[in-house]
């Protein structure tokens, strides 16, 4: 089916090129209320008359769109066109998925690529803890940054508990990485993302996959009836520890694999630390692996093979042909061209400066690596970055407005640029940050900064001390004061002193709607969007909170109030 025309408009989206697409097709969008590049999901036709895939496609949209996760695609809105056709907003990813990071040989030595197993292992461990299962891991869902940052995509045929899609004797998933209980149509549980995620760190590790049939009927008899070959690993010199984690990942009973990924999570995490890993760089894949064959009945049967063949076995293989034959094509590129990361030697590790100075200040530096985020204190792999030492100030606003032709926020105070420049909308912060050649932080960068890598409560430690906070004192402070308050890399003022923006949508309470309907005029829109804010103030009535460093706040887009600031974080390189 042939895409719209374009440039074209969906609401408040302008789409402007088509990345691809099967029963959906996907475009690069700018989102032009707050000017920010998107992409855009939309259900063909054809689509729309399959009950199946519409039904997929709206489940994605309702599942992947509750999910909030550095490590995962962040859906920012749904809805229908004129037409009547569902779509979906996520966010537009650069870089490369991992099929294609593995096939250039740009994964990086044995750490990094555990590094990147590490961030997918989070993802799923969240995933499974807000009981939905994904089902479809495979590298073409794995996608990596050009800082390593990794993202799983494509929910299109996840299960949510309490919710059953699939038709009795569907079987859905990518023949290579599917579990024995996935091939045989039995009960499915998390652990067939266990036994996928182990396939694929075989993959990351060795350049191949496990499984080398070229037709779906001998790729199943493997699965079912074959142990996997350790052999490639071993000449990869992969420890012998990661071994054995891909050995009981991919065991044939669910039982015998690992129970979650938080044990995975704690593996990967201590052979990363281990000081003594052997430098592991593939040489880059020659040509693809074969693809999977659409005609079985050629084929010489396995050698082990029985004479004759379940029943089950021939349906299954027919309806994973036919959805192989409709799969998503889900280009990933940058705006004019195809986003893949040229083939590169592996350079030497750069050494970061611990300081910068920038258009919007001193930047402290946070290193690479993992820490505990959230109430919950979940273990969080984050590249190394540079964050503001201070929420961005007067003086390097105004030099912003100057240049710009920026008009200053309302009751701006020229007269003290050491303070925190306030009465700023998302979109300002944003305006600025692309100034200044950096960007707002996410949710996990502020919180790193802020907490250190050990989980602490306040940026000095585990004990409440008002004197370093400026919480609730009824007045702004210059940014550079209360140096005994400052976080483990140097940031201060992330307790209190204003609210801080952050790069992240959310979705407001009932109690933050109806406060907001009663102070904002023209009152929020049902689909409005809402951004998060992160930290404290000095308003008169706050107190310092225990919860300061993971808690947050929603506010509208276009809110601004004199306790609302931001500063700036920069990709390290």
């Amino acid at each position: 089916m042939p895409h719209m025309q374009l440039p074209a408009r969906i609401g408040k989206y302008e789409l402007q090129e088509f990345l691809g697409g099967g029963m959906s097709h996907v475009y690069r969008a700018i989102d032009t209320v707050i000017g920010r590049t998107v992409a855009v999901k939309i259900l063909t036709e054809a689509g729309c008359q399959d009950a199946d895939a519409k039904e997929r496609f709206l489940a994605e949209a309702r599942m992947a769109g509750n999910l909030a996760h550095d490590n995962i695609l962040g859906i920012y809105d749904f809805g229908e066109d004129e037409q009547h056709r569902p779509f979906m907003v996520m966010e537009f990813l650069r870089g490369q998925d991992l099929r294609h990071a593995i096939k250039n040989g740009d994964t990086g030595d044995l750490r990094a690529k555990l590094k990147i197993a590490l961030q997918v292992a989070c993802a799923l461990g969240y995933v499974h803890r807000q009981k939905v299962i994904h089902r479809d891991i495979k590298p073409e869902n794995i996608h990596i940054n050009p800082s390593g940052v990794v993202k799983l995509m494509d929910f299109g045929i996840a299960k949510t508990e309490g919710l059953q899609m699939t038709r009795a004797g569907y079987v859905l998933g990518t023949p290579y990485y599917m579990a024995p209980e996935q091939v045989t149509g039995q009960n499915i549980t998390e652990q067939v993302d266990v036994y996928a995620f182990g396939v694929l760190l075989f993959e990351l590790l060795t350049g191949r996959k496990p499984i080398t049939g070229d037709v779906v009927e001998r790729i199943f008899y493997s699965i079912l009836n074959e142990p996997l070959k350790l052999e490639p690993l071993h000449e990869a010199g992969v420890p012998e520890a990661i071994c054995d984690l891909i050995a009981r990942c991919t065991a044939k009973n669910p039982a015998e694999r690992p129970q979650g990924f938080d044990a995975v999570c704690a593996e990967l995490e201590q052979a990363i630390a281990a000081g003594d890993l052997p430098t592991l760089v593939l040489p880059t894949v020659a040509r693809d692996a074969p693809t999977v064959a659409l005609q079985a009945t050629k084929a010489a049967p396995p050698p082990q093979a029985p004479a004759s063949r379940p029943a089950w076995l021939l349906s299954v293989v027919l309806v994973v042909i036919a959805g192989l034959g409709g799969g998503l094509y889900f280009a990933l590129k940058s705006p004019g061209k195809v986003a893949e990361v040229p083939k590169k030697e592996a350079p030497a590790q750069a050494v970061l400066a611990p300081r910068l100075s920038t258009p919007s200040g001193e930047m402290v530096l946070v290193p690479a690596g993992d820490f505990q985020f959230g109430e919950e204190k979940e273990t969080v792999v984050l590249p190394a970055y540079y964050i503001d030492r201070t929420e961005v100030t007067n003086q390097a606003y105004g030099l912003f407005c100057k240049e710009k032709g920026y008009t200053p926020p309302a009751g701006f105070a020229s007269a003290k640029p050491d303070y925190p420049v306030v009465n700023v909308s998302i979109l300002d912060a944003m305006a600025f940050a692309q100034w200044a050649g950096e960007r707002l932080p996410s949710a996990r960068e502020w919180e790193k900064a802020a907490r250190g890598t050990d989980g602490r409560i306040f940026p000095w430690g585990n004990e409440a001390d008002p004197a370093k906070a400026n919480v609730g004192t009824g007045k702004v402070l210059p940014a550079v004061d209360l140096l005994a308050g400052a976080s483990p890399f140097g940031a201060l003022q992330m307790a209190g002193n204003v609210f801080e923006l952050i790069d992240q949508t959310g979705t407001p309470s009932e109690n933050m709607r109806s406060y907001f309907a009663g102070v904002l005029k023209p009152a929020p829109a049902p689909d409005e969007t809402w951004y998060t804010i992160r930290g404290q103030s000095f308003a008169k009535g706050e107190k310092l909170d225990p919860a300061v460093l993971f808690d947050s706040n929603t506010v509208p887009a276009r809110w601004k109030n004199p306790n609302i600031g931001f500063r700036c974080v920069k990709d390290a390189r």
